[in-house]
């Protein structure tokens, strides 16, 4: 199969072949057809798959066919759920737009929305947004949604994750009934299924290759090891090994910050990227991961949800995320396009459960190691750490010490307050 036989525009291959693409991959074979044939979609990719352009190609072909020169309301919306995603996907609209004349333009919090308006009031036919920023500017006039053909809600999962289900809603009653509804998500779970339905009419659903096979071509290992000794472990191991790009996953923020701060102490460059972050750090930090002046970059998996960083060779989990697919969107961020990759997870007892539902999920018991000097305790317990017990204080920017002393029946209303927090860090 080729980008020609897809039936996209001349322009739109001229770009394609100028970037270097020769062959489509699974994803966009699979959804760009339907979405020319103006049909919704529901799709399932994860990141670094092609998804994007199987979106963007078709959405591009479909307004350069149709196009509005003289006044240039936004007629199609690409949300996201991060700045750094949303960045991305408009970096994508700009390179396969280039020989056309469709204008385009990104929305996110973090920096200044003076530039951000000046650019919508001069026309856009295309605007990627994260909801925050645009539920913002729609509610100070800024922008209208009301002639919207075409909305995209990429990463649908993560969104969902991040709470931003009100947002989402709020963002549907903005759009006209009548449009062109197109969904990824790199699983398909029974609230995303229940999304969909609210939003997609018929949909024609795609599915890229099955969700786990890139853990396959994944060298992975476990380290057991006590709590404790997690930091000096992962210090050892980038040292001995002399690994210059290493990404490293943290379950809060604070823990990011923390590990950071340690890494440095110990004569290894890192930097931390999550929501409490300026938009300026994170790019600054980013930066400097590709650039090799930063070995480490430490993350949360919200904030690293959509970097673009190819050929990484480590990634760590100094904590197990406590959703499985979690893992399996970490860990899938090295060994891509053939290049070898290893994924290393640092577990304490009380990550046993979490660990045992990975293995569960891809199918695979994952090779373990004791590193001397670094023993698990075989005292500990594996229950696992309850939200609300001993983590609060990395759980948002409002956290103190009030969190710990509150009693059981409270944490009910503690994860509801949480969710509502991680979101305004993250909105964007």
């Amino acid at each position: 199969m080729s980008f020609e036989l897809l039936g996209l525009s001349e322009p739109l291959l001229r770009a394609i072949s100028k970037k270097g693409y020769e062959t489509p991959s699974p994803i966009q074979t699979k959804a760009i057809p339907p979405v020319l044939e103006g049909k919704d979609v529901l799709a399932s990719a994860q990141t670094g798959t092609g998804k994007t352009a199987g979106f963007t190609l078709p959405l591009l072909h479909i307004l350069s066919e149709n196009p509005k020169q003289k006044y240039r309301p936004i007629r199609a919306l690409v949300l996201t759920p991060t700045r750094e995603l949303a960045a991305q996907v408009y970096a994508n609209v700009k390179e396969y737009s280039e020989f056309l004349n469709l204008r385009s333009a990104v929305i996110f919090g973090g920096v200044n929305q003076k530039p951000q308006v000046a650019t919508i009031r001069q026309g856009v036919d295309i605007l990627v947004a994260t909801p925050g920023r645009l539920l913002d500017l729609e509610s100070q006039g800024a922008l209208s949604l009301k002639r919207v053909e075409i909305f995209v809600l990429d990463e649908a999962d993560r969104m969902l994750d991040m709470g931003f289900l009100r947002d989402i809603e709020r963002v549907m009653k903005l759009m006209p009934d009548k449009r062109q509804n197109l969904m990824f998500s790199a699983t398909f779970s029974k609230d995303i299924k229940k999304l969909a339905y609210s939003i997609l009419n018929n949909p024609v659903q795609v599915e890229a290759t099955p969700e786990n096979t890139a853990v396959e071509i994944i060298e992975q290992k476990v380290y057991r090891v006590a709590k404790g000794k997690k930091t000096g472990l992962i210090i050892k191991l980038i040292s001995d090994g002399n690994w210059k790009q290493v990404l490293v996953f943290t379950r809060t923020k604070h823990g990011a910050n923390k590990l950071c701060k340690k890494m440095i102490s110990a004569g290894i460059s890192a930097a931390a990227i999550h929501g409490n972050k300026s938009q300026g750090a994170r790019t600054k930090a980013l930066a400097g991961f590709k650039n090799g002046s930063v070995r480490v970059l430490v993350a949360t998996d919200i904030a690293a949800r959509g970097l673009d960083i190819p050929l990484l060779p480590h990634v760590i989990n100094f904590e197990l995320p406590n959703i499985s697919e979690d893992y399996v969107h970490r860990i899938g961020r090295t060994g891509r396009a053939g290049a070898s990759g290893e994924a290393i997870s640092l577990v304490s007892a009380d990550e046993t459960t979490y660990l045992r539902d990975i293995q569960k999920l891809i199918d695979m018991k994952i090779p373990v190691e004791i590193v001397e000097g670094f023993e698990p305790d075989p005292n500990a317990s594996t229950e696992p750490v309850k939200p609300g017990q001993n983590r609060n204080q990395g759980r948002g920017r409002n956290s103190n010490s009030r969190n710990s002393s509150r009693n059981n029946s409270g944490n009910k209303k503690n994860s509801s307050r949480n969710r509502n927090r991680r979101r305004s860090d993250n909105r964007g």
